[in-house]
């Protein structure tokens, strides 16, 4: 399993941000699904192939739908980082495996399986999204092979208006794609109030490649921050307060300097702005940086 998938999970799988999810992508906005009706269960599944041998499917996040106690429907949420040309045959796959286990545990009624793809790529998403589309199948066999349609949801290309729907954390990760997509220096100062702050930075760590979100964590008192733009007010004053965010002072250029680095490198941030916020010229910037091995 990726860092990125673990990454996912850990926000996702809060009741809060699940109910939000399937609320604005599938009923937009309306509260149908309320986050005191949904129950965690196992993302692992089996079935018996051609070889019979037992195989295992670890699905990303699964949650059943209840009304009071008794279960109505089954949602299930696969992450994507980049266009997987198989994703029809992965989802019929989970959930295949998921009517395969209701069958094997005995349900008396079978419960509908309904499974949805979160995409974060930058690029639109270009895969097939229809099983047919993924078979080189003869006209003439054509009207005898099922087809299967998936759900796919463009992280980082949801509306201003869809965004603006969300009531949990997913509101702030789904603004930083938003945002990251067009704007190339773009960071996270949005005043959302947030629950879950150390889930959103391992999330943001994680899929930018490298650990500056996550190393965040470490500066006094982060948890207790309400917003990402409180969060990023926070580092960058601790960072001046330790004398480590100039780049002037020998040994103590190493904190936000390094952060600044980082990101002027993997194009997140101007190196005009960055070097308007160590009060350096950008010649001066640049050499620090070359220095520092970017």
């Amino acid at each position: 399993m990726g860092e990125k998938d673990i990454t996912e999970k850990l926000l996702e799988d809060y009741n809060d941000v699940f109910a939000d999810i399937v609320n604005v992508l599938l009923f937009d906005g309306r509260e149908v699904v309320k986050e005191d009706s949904l129950e965690s269960t196992d993302v692992h599944s089996q079935y018996k192939a051609d070889d019979s041998k037992v195989h295992e499917l670890e699905r990303d996040v699964i949650k059943y739908w209840k009304d009071g106690n008794v279960r109505i429907a089954l949602f299930g949420i696969e992450n994507q980082t980049s266009v997987d040309k198989l994703m029809p045959f992965r989802v019929m796959a989970y959930d295949g495996a998921s009517y395969k286990s209701q069958m094997s545990a005995g349900y008396k009624s079978i419960l509908p399986v309904i499974t949805f793809v979160l995409y974060f790529g930058k690029e639109r998403w270009k895969g097939p999204k229809r099983l047919k589309e993924c078979l080189d199948i003869p006209k003439e066999l054509d009207p005898y092979v099922n087809d299967y349609s998936i759900t796919v949801f463009e992280v980082s290309r949801l509306s201003e208006e869809r965004i603006k729907l969300f009531k949990s954390d997913f509101r702030t990760v789904a603004d930083f794609f938003v945002k990251r997509r067009i704007y190339t220096d773009y960071m996270p100062k949005d005043k959302t109030k947030i629950r879950h702050i150390e889930e959103i930075l391992k999330l943001m760590s994680a899929f930018t490649g490298d650990n500056r979100y996550e190393n965040i964590l470490n500066y006094p008192d982060i948890r207790e921050a309400n917003n990402m733009c409180e969060v990023f007010d926070r580092v960058w004053n601790s960072g001046k307060a330790e004398g480590i965010a100039m780049g002037k002072t020998e040994g103590k250029s190493e904190g936000i300097a390094i952060t600044l680095y980082s990101l002027v490198h993997d194009g997140d941030l101007s190196i005009e702005k960055a070097s308007a916020r160590m009060n350096i010229s950008v010649a001066e910037f640049e050499k620090l940086m070359k220095d520092a091995g970017y």
